[in-house]
């Protein structure tokens, strides 16, 4: 996987098209911005009961967005991630309609997970309470099927998602058939959605046991065969976090979102410190994604608050989900929680631009953080053009992730990306792509805890030392920018007026190793120029 920014985005919601519509975007207004795209599910159909995550066939594109031939060109452009959905799938299947009017005749049977397959012998009040689930209520959906028998169904999400028995020959078989056309489609990286609750274990949590993670092994092996890497998608305490990275190819840095909130609401680079002392390195780096921003992955650990504590301490924590709503004028207390169904309760629902009430400069050395801490950074279309919470769809829909899910169209992306924001926010994501110092070592240099300074250096083997500095006053909330030229060109080129920020200033401090040509510091807001 290229070491660039990455897009992740639903096809039909950047300027309302198809694969083919979106990458011609790639290749016009976007070009030379993203090394590859985070494709949401494009399954047959992307308009279910959870935007796409409740396939009825994944292995059919939405004939709306295109075909496997769409996708396969979309992949001689950019690298393309996409989505296994590993614990569930439709109850409007094929495979589920046949075993709702077959029942136990149906040649599917195995393939859907009831109570009694996981407790044969009757659960028990202990083992449903030990059942781990990011919503409220047990995971079961009582349901007749067509032939009069009935059946408890295990449903960790909804009821028209139906987990699979992935350890049943039938479960096996249709994920292994998934990655084969993934494979042959071009796609060379794949999301495990939801795959930490993919195991149930009678007695257990049924989240991420030792047997989840031999699951994850035996799954990652057998994508690695057909030349896929494969991503873990896990909301969880982050010391578990850091177990999981040691075991898979990459994880998201989930707590970096409400860490870089925090710093930026608090004043403090404390708590982001410790973690970027901690944190891995085969990470993709996210400050907003389709879902909600999550807040369970700084928090204590559920199973033991008091023996493993968060990042931050929880009157901290409830302070930044309140600021949150604050900064987006209670829009996103409306998408939150209770006040909206479909619903992960340790997640706020906001655009990051609004989550920081609309400022410029505090969302770019948001992005500035992201970009330079080590791994791939990944930019949500939303996030890309900074943009607002959409009301309106949250008040169509009553799903309260949706507030985050803008269906933008050519219009408004052609207007947006105009906005003195988005231009700067380009030209970072430019840099991050060209410049030869994220190739290099991360250094995290000492600082007082109002200040954040992170810095790249990479030597040539001709000798040249490449270097790139971010240092971020968490008070002003502002970050300045420091690297070395040249670079390849980041915008179009525009002269520079003497004693201005961008001006060249001179090389590397006396005694350093290597050599360097001038330096560019920059400080980066809404006016930051790029060129050069």
């Amino acid at each position: 996987m290229k070491n660039q920014v990455q897009l992740i985005s639903y096809v039909d919601r950047l300027g309302g098209g198809n694969i083919a519509a979106l990458q011609a975007l790639l290749r016009g207004p976007l070009q030379g911005l993203f090394g590859g795209v985070h494709l949401l599910p494009f399954y047959h159909p992307i308009d279910g009961s959870d935007a796409g995550f409740d396939p009825i066939d994944h292995t059919r594109v939405d004939a709306r967005l295109g075909d496997w031939a769409s996708v396969s060109a979309l992949t001689q452009d950019v690298d393309v991630m996409a989505d296994v959905i590993v614990n569930h799938m439709s109850s409007q299947s094929p495979q589920f309609l046949d075993y709702s009017a077959r029942g136990s005749e149906s040649a599917h049977d195995g393939l859907f997970l009831t109570l009694d397959a996981v407790f044969p012998q009757g659960a028990t009040e202990r083992d449903l309470l030990a059942i781990y689930r990011p919503r409220p209520g047990l995971p079961f959906t009582m349901a007749t099927l067509g032939n009069g028998q009935r059946r408890l169904l295990w449903t960790t999400f909804t009821a028209q998602q139906v987990d699979i028995d992935v350890q049943h020959p039938q479960g096996r078989a249709y994920l292994s058939g998934i990655l084969r056309t993934l494979a042959a489609a071009g796609i060379r990286m794949v999301r495990l959605d939801a795959v930490g609750y993919a195991i149930k274990k009678a007695g257990a949590s049924c989240f991420m046991m030792p047997e989840t993670f031999a699951f994850i092994d035996a799954f990652a092996a057998e994508a690695r065969a057909l030349g896929i890497e494969v991503l873990v998608e896990i909301h969880a305490y982050h010391r578990r976090q850091i177990e999981i990275a040691e075991r898979v190819d990459w994880v998201y840095d989930f707590a970096l979102p409400p860490l870089a909130l925090h710093a930026l609401f608090f004043g403090s680079a404390a708590p982001l410190k410790r973690w970027i002392a901690i944190r891995p390195n085969n990470a993709l780096t996210v400050l907003d994604t389709h879902d909600g921003i999550g807040v369970i992955d700084i928090g204590a650990d559920v199973a033991d608050r008091a023996g493993s504590p968060g990042l931050v301490p929880p009157a901290e924590l409830d302070l930044l989900v309140e600021l949150i709503h604050e900064n987006s004028g209670g829009q996103s207390r409306q998408a939150t929680g209770a006040a909206a169904s479909n619903l992960d309760l340790y997640q706020v629902n906001c655009s990051f631009y609004d989550a920081l009430g609309r400022d410029d400069a505090a969302y770019l050395a948001a992005r500035a953080i992201q970009f330079w801490l080590p791994g791939v950074p990944q930019v949500y279309y939303v996030g890309l053009l900074a943009g607002h919470n959409d009301m309106a769809l949250l008040a169509r829909s009553g799903v309260g992730r949706d507030i985050n899910r803008h269906h933008y169209s050519a219009d408004e992306i052609a207007a947006d990306l105009q906005r003195p924001v988005v231009r700067a926010l380009c030209g970072l994501i430019r840099l991050r792509n060209s410049h030869p110092a994220f190739g290099g070592e991360f250094v995290l240099e000492p600082s007082p805890d109002d200040r954040l300074l992170l810095a790249w250096q990479h030597q040539t083997a001709d000798g040249v030392l490449h270097e790139a500095r971010l240092a971020v006053d968490l008070v002003e909330r502002v970050a300045l920018l420091e690297y070395s030229l040249p670079v390849a060109p980041v915008a179009p080129v525009a002269p520079v007026a003497p004693g201005a920020p961008g001006e060249p200033v001179e090389g590397a401090a006396a005694g350093q190793a290597g050599h360097a040509g001038p330096r560019r510091r920059l400080r980066l807001d809404a006016a930051a120029d790029f060129s050069g």
